[in-house]
């Protein structure tokens, strides 16, 4: 569905994009993270048709989108980041509109519509405006008006940001009943537990480069440990500072982590490691033994410090 070979994205003098590898295969969903300026969102424009491509080899369902890109967009659908809705339409005519765009005729357009507002659960809210909506059902919207062309390949930008929870377990719910139906997803996501729960494949991406490739499950094992043990101290009463702490502790795990307020230590079995710090005569004020998550793995390889 996707091929990259050598991918490049420059502004001027600036290259968002170095060079990267991208393979997505169809009725998969594939997943880019990184932090803010990784070059996610230019990778995602160029994918999507509209930004061109500096360098390197990219072609989207076999086409090249130099000279193909009308031809792409017809058959891709794009929920950006933004609701770009059109707040003086109802829910239903923001679908209708959006589907004539595509040239689709006005029963057929006026029937997927309803098929839609179904589908993201909005029918009781079709003669609404969409200013009237909550943030979730706008969201909602905006994907169910990226589905109008029936696309093979479905962009996603962020699709759950700002949301509460259980509106974000409503998009999630949505997004896998997609791709039951054989849609291929691409999304970008800044929350670790929606790329765990919704990609089958994801690269992380730092400095306009791939840093890691792979499942969420094959990530974790390749870059952490099975348990991770956080350790608070009452610093003031220990009278060491974290530092000091970790030292007497690193060899009980793979790698101990210091943070301004806790210890992470990470290792096969927490438990074990927290008697283990008992033993030694250090007592954490509070400890909390996890598994290992990909925000481990994230963190790991782009680093704590903001990126602005």
């Amino acid at each position: 569905m996707i091929l990259a070979s050598g991918l490049r994205k420059s502004f001027g003098s600036f290259e968002a994009v170095r060079g990267i590898d991208v393979d997505v295969r169809r009725g998969e969903s594939f997943g880019f993270l990184g932090p803010n300026g990784a070059g996610k969102s230019s990778t995602m424009r160029m994918v999507a048709a509209v930004s061109p491509v500096s360098g390197g080899t990219l072609r989207i369902l076999g086409l090249d989108p130099a000279t193909d890109g009308p031809e792409i967009r017809a058959r891709i659908g794009v929920c950006p980041q933004e609701d770009t809705l059109d707040t003086e339409l109802t829910v239903r005519d923001n679908l209708v509109v959006y589907g004539r765009y595509f040239g689709l005729p006005r029963a057929e357009v006026r029937e997927r519509a309803d098929e839609l507002l179904e589908f993201v659960q909005l029918t009781d809210k079709a003669g609404a405006k969409v200013e009237d909506l909550s943030g979730g059902m706008k969201r909602r919207l905006t994907i169910a008006r990226s589905l109008v062309n029936r696309p093979e390949l479905l962009l996603l930008d962020e699709p759950t940001t700002g949301l509460d929870p259980q509106a974000r377990h409503v998009v999630w719910d949505r997004l896998f009943r997609l791709k039951q139906q054989g849609v291929t997803l691409v999304l970008t996501t800044h929350y670790m537990d929606e790329a765990e729960q919704l990609t089958d494949r994801l690269v992380v991406m730092d400095k306009g480069l791939i840093v890691a490739e792979g499942s969420p499950l094959a990530l974790i094992a390749e870059h952490s440990t099975r348990e991770v043990a956080e350790l608070r101290f009452g610093v003031a009463e220990e009278g060491e500072s974290h530092e000091v702490l970790a030292r007497k502790v690193e060899d009980l795990a793979e790698r101990v982590e210091v943070l301004p307020d806790r210890l992470l230590l990470y290792t096969a079995d927490g438990e074990e490691t927290v008697a283990q710090v008992h033993e030694r005569g250090l007592t954490p004020v509070a400890t909390l033994v996890r598994r290992s998550t990909l925000e481990d793995v994230f963190l790991r390889l782009t680093g704590r410090t903001l990126v602005d």
